[in-house]
């Protein structure tokens, strides 16, 4: 009896990991997932306890990264880097050597990340040695203090996760612990859903030249503004292109939008 192949998904969001397992049991029926981590750490745990021949790993996680568990696992299995941020593709991955997928995971590159491995586990080919680019790598991450500008929100909706690229985002507004995100879904209809982060936690993630905070409780995407009316009480008010309400603007940030 031919065994199955198996692999290992580590990320720190566990609707990810499970999305992830659903598209590769579509691409890759025979794949066995053996594994779940949810960091760096628990991946070599789990990978020293079961040995899949592919680990899947989200390169940032709390405690060890996934470059970090890669050096650890070594050559030991087919590594495939998964990365909410593009220029981690672009400056180090696109050497040809490693694997990776961009979030939220496109069909069809998984698709062609997966006919790669399989090709590789049918000729039994070994991994790539990667040591000397994934040493590279952890050096860069960690004279990455500053990442860049989110370019992704997670809104959980259910047991679902909806991922909202930021660029879509009119809005967010303070709600409880939670943020709210107006964004542009579908046909460029209005929609809203709740973050699990608070506002604080969001803006200082955001790039300030496309969002400003406006009020305590607003940041708004400039680009999504119309136009702005002044009241006599030195507060504004904020119109959006296709919305029909107003956000505040208090005096503490009215200066944001004085004729110079």
């Amino acid at each position: 009896m031919t065994q199955r192949p198996t692999a290992l998904i580590a990320d720190d969001e566990p609707l990810l990991r499970e999305a992830l397992a659903r598209q590769l049991a579509a691409l890759w029926p025979d794949l066995e997932i053996v594994a779940q981590a949810r960091n760096g750490r628990e991946a070599i745990e789990r990978f020293e306890a079961m040995r899949p021949q592919v680990c899947f790993l989200d390169v940032q996680m709390p405690g060890l990264s996934g470059i970090d568990a890669a050096r650890a696992i070594g050559r030991r299995a087919h590594l495939v880097f998964v990365t909410a941020y593009d220029e981690y593709a672009v400056q180090a991955f696109a050497h040809g050597v490693l694997d990776y997928l961009v979030k939220p995971v496109e069909v069809e590159r998984l698709a062609e990340t997966v006919a790669r491995l399989r090709e590789r586990l049918a000729a039994a080919r070994p991994a790539a040695d990667t040591e000397a680019l994934l040493r590279e790598l952890a050096t860069q991450l960690q004279r990455n203090a500053s990442p860049a500008p989110l370019r992704w929100l997670r809104a959980q909706v259910g047991q679902t996760v909806r991922l909202i690229a930021v660029e879509d985002v009119d809005y967010l507004r303070s709600d409880s612990k939670y943020t709210r995100v107006a964004w542009r879904g579908d046909a460029g209809r209005p929609a809203e859903a709740l973050v699990g982060a608070s506002l604080k936690e969001l803006l200082a993630q955001l790039d300030p030249a496309q969002f400003a905070q406006v009020h305590r409780s607003v940041v708004v995407n400039l680009r999504a503004i119309d136009h702005v009316t002044r009241s006599d009480n030195e507060t504004a008010d904020i119109h959006l292109k296709g919305h029909d309400g107003t956000l505040p603007v208090s005096r503490r940030y009215l200066h944001l939008f004085r004729q110079t």
